[in-house]
């Protein structure tokens, strides 16, 4: 081996360890090792159980001595996000009134990481209950970003983010609701996939509360990795197979039918309602550059009602998120969480039940212009944030600039229904830049296809030690 194993890929780590070149006892171990160098410095990954990983990994490396079929993750180290339930560990969502909550089964997702051969080696922070576009609680603290800790390592998958991007797992399991997926893989500098609602099963049987329908229509798991391979790899595995607890789950196929050739890429350059930092639209034109030399027809379009879009999502989501939520602050007792709650309830005018019927019509209305556009279009490639970056705690301090200019291209999408790859380009006074690639329903593989090409000129990121 010429680099360290917590250096490697998943798709390539799993390669040495089903010729037999690596244990997974070994691969464990330095994932381990890695995760006691960095972490303290980081503080990304939350739960930590190095016996329980290291029996696992044995357990894989008695099935490899077996000669028995192999999942495509044998072996192979990974993190999950704490939102998601794992088995014997905390459910604890963030909050303190939660620390003891032990789940006792694992959410679909997990169940099938685990089934492709994954070893689970931690559990990564998030803000409490995964509302905020930065990664603090009351119960574990702030996770940093490791590019910089005076900056975001975004949220609320900051902590899958920043573990990745450190070499602590090859890839981690995220979730998206309003950009929490995209925005902590931009902060991060790390590929990360928004997938299609209904597309990876997705339940918490430890759940004390039914699923409310902006979750519903918008909340969805993805991969959170360093190379766009491992993205798809790890999409492939999570999509596996469904499960009862999720009736939304549906076994569409991984890839779809070949596009017309060449394929038309809209690229989204207007400063739509806001300030737009120069450098995300300049790796907007540069991740156009990439796919034109490869063959695509690129061209500068916005789709119908962009901004209407990233509007109506606050009508639907933040609805139903202040119901569920308001009551719950005094009790959460997280004053950075009720700070930026409050500031944001502030900033729009109450929604009334017919507000929100009217707002779920109209979404409705869009998804037929995007079909539309998408028609002409299937690929649309967009800023991540309007800012390229903020403060670890930015939204405490100024929740209307992070809704103005963080959420301004991260809220159609889970609007929408749409699969999005977010994907590094370059960096910008010493932080990552990246954009974002929407595809159709269901296609996330055409996500897929352009960000390898725009990675082949970008090159694959490598795991970075904290800067400080």
């Amino acid at each position: 081996m010429t680099s360290e194993l917590w250096q490697l890929d998943a798709t390539e780590l799993a390669s040495h360890i089903r010729a037999g070149k690596v244990s997974a006892r070994e691969a464990t171990q330095a994932h381990l090792q890695r995760l006691d160098a960095v972490n303290p410095k980081l503080n990304a990954v939350v739960h930590q159980f190095p016996e329980q990983a290291l029996a696992d990994a044995d357990a894989a490396d008695r099935v490899q001595r077996s000669g028995a079929a192999l999942g495509p993750l044998h072996g192979v180290p990974i993190t999950i996000k704490i939102t998601a339930d794992q088995k014997g560990q905390a459910a604890d969502n963030g909050l303190r009134m939660l620390k003891n909550h032990l789940a006792e089964h694992d959410a679909p997702v997990v169940r099938n990481l685990k089934e492709a051969g994954a070893i689970v080696i931690g559990r990564t922070n998030a803000p409490a209950f995964a509302m905020r576009l930065v990664t603090n609680n009351m119960l574990h603290g702030r996770t940093l970003n490791p590019w910089d800790r005076n900056v975001t390592c975004g949220g609320s998958s900051g902590g899958a983010g920043a573990a990745t991007a450190a070499g602590v797992g090859t890839f981690a399991h995220g979730t998206d609701i309003g950009g929490s997926i995209r925005w902590p893989a931009y902060c991060n500098g790390i590929v990360g996939l928004r997938t299609t609602p209904g597309r990876i099963p997705m339940y918490n049987r430890s759940a004390t509360t039914p699923t409310r329908m902006a979750a519903q229509l918008m909340a969805v798991p993805g991969p959170m990795a360093r190379s766009v391979r491992d993205a798809r790899l790890g999409f492939e595995v999570m999509a596996g197979r469904g499960h009862p607890g999720d009736p939304l789950w549906l076994p569409v196929p991984l890839r779809g039918s070949p596009l017309s050739r060449p394929t038309r890429v809209a690229l989204v350059t207007e400063r739509l309602g806001t300030d737009v930092d120069p450098s995300a639209l300049a790796a907007v034109r540069q991740a156009g550059s990439y796919l034109r030399e490869a063959g695509y027809v690129v061209e500068e379009a916005t789709p119908p009602g962009f901004v209407r879009a990233f509007e109506l999502w606050d009508d639907i989501g933040m609805h139903e998120i202040r119901a569920a939520l308001e009551p719950m602050l005094p009790v959460v007792d997280d004053d950075e969480l009720t700070r930026t709650m409050t500031a944001w309830w502030a900033t729009r005018k109450p929604v009334t039940v017919t507000d929100y019927w009217a707002a779920l019509a109209e979404r409705h209305t869009l998804m037929r212009q995007w079909n539309e556009f998408m028609e002409t279009y299937p690929l649309i490639i967009t800023p991540v944030s309007a800012a390229h970056t903020m403060l670890p705690d930015h939204d405490a301090r100024d929740m209307g600039y992070v809704i103005d200019k963080g959420f301004r291209y991260l809220l159609q999408a889970p609007l929408l229904g749409l699969p999005v790859l977010a994907v590094p380009i370059g960096q910008h006074n010493g932080q990552p830049q990246g954009v974002q690639i929407y595809g159709p329903k269901f296609r996330e593989d055409i996500c897929l296809d352009a960000g390898e090409v725009i990675e082949a000129h970008e090159g694959v990121r490598s795991p970075i030690d904290p800067r400080w």
